[in-house]
C-alpha cells in the first residue's frame, strides 16, 4: 500500500481549538448570566449594530424593494427545490404501528420540534441559501416557532436578500444579530422569549464551538464548519475544474480545508500548477481566504489503487465529496463517509450549496462518520409508544419480573408482580430464575 502526501496541510481541524473554546465559553457564561443587555453589547462590540435586534415586519417589506427581481426569482427557485426535497425527505420516514407478539403492540410517533434557531452566515458573505436550507426544512418538518439570526452588515442591518429568504422560506422571528451572541440568543430565548430546542446552521469555528457547548441543554444539527471539500479524481479528471472546484470552496475562509485525492501523479502536478493562478484572479476578499486555506489547510495525496482512496476518503469523511473519476458506480458502491456526494463532473459542490435541492448544512471535522446532514428528520423527535392487552401482560410482566431480579432490581420486579396478581388473581407464576447465574 502506498500513500503518499504530494501536498500536506500544517494545519488542522483542531488548530486554535483551545482558545477558541476559552472565548466561546466565557461568552455564553455572561450572555446567560446577563442577558439581552450582553448580547446586545457584544452586537455594538463585534458588529457595530445598535439598531433593532428584532426584525419588524416593515422592515422585512422594505428590504424585498431592495432585492433585483431576478434574484427573487433565483431565491424563489432554490426554495423551491430545497423545499421539494425536504419534504420528500420527510415523508420517507412514517409513524406505525406494529404487533410484536400477541396483545402487545409498539408504534412510532413523529412529533416536530416546537422552537428551532436557525444560524444563517452574512459576514464575510451573504449566504443567502444557508436562509433557505435551515428555515424551509424547519418548515416543511412541522416545527411551529423558528427563529433565524444573521449578522447586521453595516447600518442597513441584514443583507435583504438574506431577509427576502428567510422571510419567503417561513422564519416566524428574525434576529439582526450574529456569532457567539446570536446562538446564545435562540439557545436562551433572549428577545422571543421561546428557548431553541435544536440550533441548526453553518457558521465560522466560534459558532461551531457555541453549538457544541450548547449541546446537551439543546439540541444541534451537527459540527458544521468551517466548510471542506474532498475530491477523488483519477487520470480522466479535467484539472481546470478541479482546480476551479478547490479554489471555489476554499474562498469560504482561511481555515477551509480542500483536499485532493488521486491516483495520478500528472493530474496532481497539473492541479497544483493552476491553483496560484486562480487563486490570484479572485477579488480581494475571495483571493486572501482561498490564498492561506490553501497554503494551510490544502492536501494532495497520491495513492496507488482506488482501494486506497476509499479507504483514506472515508478516514477524512470530507463534509462535501466530488467524484471526477471514470467507472463512478464503483465508487459511489464503496464509499461511505461524506456529508454529501458529487457524482461526476457535470455537478459541484457550488450548485448543492445554492439551488439544486439537496441541504448544503453538512457535517465537518469527521462527523460525516457518524451524521448526515440537515434534514427534515432533524427536526422531529421519533418516539416510540407501547399499549398491550391483560393477556399480553401474562408472559410480559413474568419475563420482566424475572430479568429484573436477575439484575437485582426488585422494585422493578415487583411492578410485573402486581399486575400478575391483580389480573389473575388465581394462578402462580414463575417470578424468579432459580438456577444460579
Amino acid at each position: 500500500m502506498a500513500i503518499t502526501y504530494y501536498k500536506k496541510a500544517d494545519k488542522n481541524a483542531s488548530t486554535g481549538h483551545d482558545q477558541t473554546q476559552e472565548l466561546v465559553a466565557r461568552m455564553l457564561s455572561e450572555i446567560e448570566a446577563e442577558g439581552e443587555s450582553k448580547a446586545k453589547e457584544y452586537c455594538l462590540s463585534l458588529d457595530n449594530w445598535q439598531g433593532d435586534i428584532v426584525v419588524s415586519r416593515e422592515q422585512i417589506e422594505a428590504a424585498k424593494t431592495k432585492v433585483p427581481e431576478q434574484l427573487k426569482k433565483d431565491i424563489e427557485f432554490a426554495y423551491e427545490r430545497v423545499s421539494r426535497f425536504a419534504v420528500a425527505q420527510r415523508d420517507s420516514i412514517q409513524e406505525f404501528e406494529t404487533e410484536l407478539s400477541p396483545g402487545l403492540f409498539a408504534g412510532q410517533k413523529l412529533i416536530p420540534m416546537e422552537t428551532a434557531g436557525c444560524y444563517v452566515p452574512g459576514g464575510r458573505y451573504a449566504h443567502i441559501a444557508s436562509a433557505i436550507m435551515s428555515v424551509a426544512t424547519a418548515k416543511v418538518a412541522g416545527v411551529k416557532n423558528v427563529v433565524a439570526c444573521s449578522v447586521p452588515r453595516d447600518e442597513q442591518g441584514i443583507h435583504p436578500a438574506i431577509l427576502y429568504a428567510m422571510d419567503l422560506a417561513g422564519a416566524d422571528t428574525i434576529l439582526q444579530m450574529g456569532g457567539v451572541q446570536g446562538i446564545a440568543s435562540m439557545a436562551f430565548g433572549l428577545f422571543t422569549g421561546k428557548p431553541a430546542d435544536i440550533l441548526v446552521g453553518p457558521g465560522n469555528r466560534f459558532v461551531a464551538e457555541a453549538k457544541r457547548q450548547l449541546f446537551g441543554r439543546c439540541g444541534i444539527d451537527m459540527f458544521a464548519g468551517p466548510t471542506e471539500i474532498g475530491i477523488i479524481a483519477d487520470h480522466t479528471a479535467d484539472p481546470d475544474i478541479v482546480a476551479a472546484d478547490l479554489v471555489g470552496q476554499a474562498e469560504h475562509g482561511p481555515d477551509s480545508p480542500v483536499w485532493l485525492f488521486t491516483t495520478s501523479k500528472e493530474l496532481a502536478d497539473e492541479v497544483t500548477a493552476r491553483m496560484p493562478g486562480l487563486i490570484e484572479s479572485l477579488p480581494e476578499t475571495q483571493r486572501n481566504a482561498a490564498e492561506v486555506a490553501w497554503r494551510d489547510y490544502g492536501e494532495i495525496i497520491l495513492c496507488d489503487t482506488r482501494e486506497e482512496i476509499v479507504e483514506v476518503s472515508d478516514r477524512y469523511a470530507s463534509e462535501h465529496l466530488e467524484l471526477q473519476v471514470e467507472d463512478l458506480d464503483w465508487w459511489v458502491e464503496r464509499l461511505n463517509s461524506y456529508g454529501s456526494l458529487f457524482v461526476g463532473e457535470e455537478t459541484t459542490v457550488a450548485f448543492g450549496d445554492k439551488c439544486s435541492g439537496t441541504n448544503h448544512i453538512l457535517p465537518t471535522k469527521g462527523a460525516a462518520r457518524y451524521t448526515g446532514g440537515l434534514s427534515a428528520q432533524k427536526f422531529l423527535k421519533i418516539v416510540s409508544y407501547q399499549r398491550q392487552s391483560r393477556e399480553a401482560t401474562r408472559s410480559v410482566a413474568a419475563a420482566t419480573a424475572r430479568l429484573s431480579r436477575c439484575e437485582g432490581m426488585e422494585g422493578h420486579a415487583r411492578t410485573g408482580d402486581v399486575r400478575l396478581a391483580k389480573y389473575y388473581p388465581d394462578e402462580t407464576f414463575d417470578l424468579v430464575i432459580n438456577e444460579e447465574v
